[in-house]
């Protein structure tokens, strides 16, 4: 869509923050979903090309000789901003793919269960169920509700639900449809009292919350850094437990398997090449982390405390001017809102990723990019907003206003 086209068929745009300069994004479109996808700002592309530049100016010398140390410099400054040890990191290209590894690697039976909840990352709930099939063990979803009011409706029912039979339990530390952060580490301390291991998805969570992998004490711990940290897209962790690492294993099995080096670990020897891939996005990531925290006064914690508060005013304003109650209390939401909306058309087809149709008619009449998705199930939906440093109260307002003309139109 060009910005003459956007100015033409529908109302005027509202302005962006003036840190939005920072990035490549469309200047066309109202862009409230940084939680799908990110956004890389435009002097982390430019380091990003230039490793690019590198490494096609000679290949083997790049990936042979120079990714090694590359990698291991990278991942020092990625573990400090994560409060993790190096040893205990290794880079994979998104969350998936971390969730995927640990699941894959449980050396299970047709005994064994595996917990997730219906707030799970569809992906990652697919890759659970899959992994159970395989050697007959049973999937076990527990419902959490939304609105929510406490964390303990969100407690209560996981420890409920495990038995002696529990081997693993899947849980987001950020929800992705209804963006609720989850009390994981109460879930965590908890389920290891039971003797029960869990595997925390945390894709939306780094630069959204503080992290501190060491003390959290969860066994695996998978995020992106494509999200919150705005670093390009393929740029992952995974964090493994010291005494789980011997066992967790890449889905797919390269030349480390058979390595007879001992100057490094076989997790690191394992996941740092799993074949010939582009490894610039991790490698990119200490920058993204620098010029993020450089943006405005006070580092990290000032921009996650700026995004944090956007998306509480975003949210006020949503439920003020569509008459309904807060979902869920502001100490349980980071950068990210959901709202539950009238149910959608039960015969819309949903997009791969479960898009309704109200989605498209945002984008198409009023230039506004924002994620409504069937959740829990087809009619039922609902809408998330994100806040990034480039956006700004007036684009919210803007949303609540064609929000409330489409709902009246029975889209």
């Amino acid at each position: 869509m060009t910005e003459q086209t956007a100015t033409s068929q529908t109302p005027r745009l509202p302005k962006r923050d003036a840190l939005s300069a920072h990035w490549t994004l469309d200047p066309a479109i109202v862009f409230l979903n940084h939680g799908s996808f990110g956004a890389t700002p435009r002097s982390v592309l430019d380091l990003q090309q230039d490793l690019r530049r590198r490494m096609e100016e000679e290949p083997v010398r790049f990936l042979v000789r120079e990714l090694e140390p590359m990698l291991d410099a990278a991942r020092g400054e990625v573990a400090a901003f994560l409060g993790a040890e190096p040893d205990d990191l290794v880079f994979v290209s998104n969350a998936t793919a971390g969730v995927n590894a640990v699941l894959r690697s449980l050396d299970l039976d047709r005994h064994d269960e595996l917990i997730t909840t219906n707030h799970e990352y569809n992906a990652s709930k697919n890759a659970l169920e899959f992994a159970a099939s395989l050697s007959g063990a049973k999937s076990v979803i527990v419902d959490l509700p939304f609105p929510v009011r406490s964390e303990e409706e969100l407690i209560d029912p996981v420890l409920a639900a495990v038995t002696d039979r529990t081997r693993l339990v899947l849980i987001d530390h950020i929800t992705s449809a209804t963006g609720i952060i989850l009390p994981v580490a109460r879930l965590i301390a908890e389920l290891s009292t039971r003797g029960v291991d869990t595997l925390v998805d945390g894709a939306h969570t780094a630069g959204m919350l503080p992290l501190d992998l060491g003390r959290l004490g969860a066994a695996y711990y998978t995020g992106n850094f494509h999200k919150w940290t705005c670093a390009p897209k393929g740029a992952a962790f995974l964090y493994v437990r010291k005494n789980r690492r011997a066992t967790v294993r890449p889905t797919s099995i390269s030349h480390g398997a058979n390595a007879e080096r001992t100057d490094r670990s076989r997790f690191h020897l394992e996941f740092d090449w799993t074949g010939t891939v582009d490894p610039t996005p991790w490698l990119s990531v200490p920058e993204s982390i620098r010029v993020l925290g450089a943006m405005i006064p006070g580092g990290w914690p000032a921009v996650m405390r700026r995004n944090h508060d956007l998306a509480i005013r975003g949210r006020d304003i949503l439920c003020q001017r569509l008459g309904i109650d807060h979902p869920a209390p502001d100490s349980m939401l980071g950068s990210m809102a959901a709202f539950p909306l009238p149910d959608g058309k039960p015969t819309a087809a949903p997009s791969l990723f479960g898009g309704d149709s109200l989605q498209d008619v945002l984008l198409e009449k009023y230039a506004i990019e924002v994620p409504v998705v069937h959740w829990p199930a087809n009619p039922k939906r609902v809408l998330r907003i994100s806040a990034q440093l480039y956006n700004s109260v007036e684009e919210y307002v803007y949303l609540a206003d064609a929000l409330a003309t489409e709902l009246r139109s029975g889209n």
